[in-house]
C-alpha cells in the first residue's frame, strides 16, 4: 500500500512508538527504508567492505528491535540522531575489531602491521571520525528525504528544472535550452522548489533529529 506524502516521514515519536509492536511490518519496513542507506554509507566510509556494511545495517536494525520493547524516547536525554549513531557505532566497531587481526579469512599475528582505514585504531579518533561521517551522511539523508517529499508536491517540469540546475549544476541557460523553456522559468522553479526543500528540512529537523 502506498503512503501519501505526509506519511513519507513519520515523526520520531509516532514511528518509534509503533516499532514497539514487533508485528507492525509496515512500520519496520518504513524504518528500514528511511535509515538503511544512512547506516550503510557511514559503514562504507568507515572502511568496511560492501558485505561488512550490509552486516552493520542488519545488526543495527536488529539492535533497534531489541531496544524497542523497553525503549522510551525522551528528547531531554538525547537526540534520536545521536541514539541511532551510537547503535551504528557499536556495530561498526564490532566489524573493525573482526578486521583488525584478519586477512583473507586468516588470523594475523598481533605483531604484524595492519592497513589503516578512514577510522584510526585510536578510540578517540574513532569517535571523532565516525561522528563527522555520521553528521555528513545525516545531512545528505535529510536533503534527499526532503527532496523526495517535495517532488510529490510540485509539477514534474518544475522539479526537473530544479534537479538539472541545482543538483546537476547545469547553467540556467543550458537547462532552458535542453527543456525548451525560458531561463526565467528555470529561475522560478529553482526558487520555488528550494524554498519547499528548506521548509521540509526544518520539519525533519524538528521531528527526526
Amino acid at each position: 500500500m502506498n503512503s501519501g506524502p505526509d506519511e513519507l516521514i513519520p515523526t520520531r515519536a509516532s514511528l518509534l512508538s509503533r516499532l514497539r509492536n514487533w508485528n507492525d511490518q509496515q512500520s519496520w519496513q518504513r524504518f528500514f527504508e528511511l535509515y538503511w542507506k544512512l547506516i550503510y554509507n557511514v559503514a562504507r566510509k568507515a572502511g568496511l567492505s560492501d558485505p561488512e556494511a550490509q552486516d552493520v545495517v542488519q545488526e543495527t536494525i536488529i539492535s533497534v528491535a531489541r531496544h524497542m520493547p523497553s525503549f522510551r524516547y525522551d528528547p531531554a536525554l538525547g537526540s534520536f540522531k545521536g541514539w541511532l549513531m551510537q547503535l551504528t557505532r557499536w556495530r561498526i566497531m564490532d566489524e573493525l575489531r573482526k578486521k583488525q587481526y584478519e586477512s583473507h579469512g586468516k588470523r594475523l599475528p598481533r605483531e604484524q602491521a595492519l592497513g589503516s582505514t578512514v577510522i584510526e585504531l585510536n578510540a578517540g579518533a574513532h569517535d571523532f571520525q565516525l561522528e563527522t561521517l555520521w553528521n555528513e551522511e545525516w545531512n545528505q539523508h535529510m536533503l534527499d528525504t526532503a527532496m523526495q517529499k517535495v517532488k510529490r508536491q510540485v509539477s514534474a517540469a518544475h522539479f526537473q528544472m530544479f534537479h538539472l540546475h541545482v543538483v546537476k549544476q547545469l547553467s540556467a541557460k543550458d537547462v532552458a535550452k535542453r527543456l525548451q523553456v525560458k531561463a526565467a522559468e528555470v529561475y522560478f522553479a529553482k526558487y520555488k522548489v528550494s524554498r519547499l526543500v528548506q521548509k521540509e528540512i526544518k520539519l525533519l529537523e524538528n521531528n527526526l533529529v
